[in-house]
């Protein structure tokens, strides 16, 4: 989401977590398609979650979502609370 940016240089890794699965968006599809679907704007979300539980299914939109933030490292306390309130069910 930088000026730049460039998928040679982009770092896959950076959760290395063998559940997380890595994309390269670089015509910003993704983005595009939350904000305007998800948060109602015309633009871009970036560096913001989106948290669904067990429960949620993917029809038009997938719902019901249980929580979402930004910046993510901004939000991570709120984040981690989310995500251990839906562990605890």
């Amino acid at each position: 989401m930088f000026a730049g940016d460039v998928r040679e240089d982009w770092n896959g890794t950076t959760m290395p977590d063998s559940r997380a699965m890595h994309f390269w968006d670089g015509d910003f599809q993704v983005g595009r398609w939350f904000a305007g679907e998800i948060d109602g704007y015309e633009g871009i979300a970036w560096d913001v979650y989106y948290l669904y539980g067990p429960d949620a299914a993917w029809e038009d939109s997938p719902a019901p979502l249980a929580g979402s933030g930004g910046t993510i490292y901004g939000e991570r306390e709120t984040l981690e609370m989310q995500v251990r309130a839906l562990l605890e069910k």
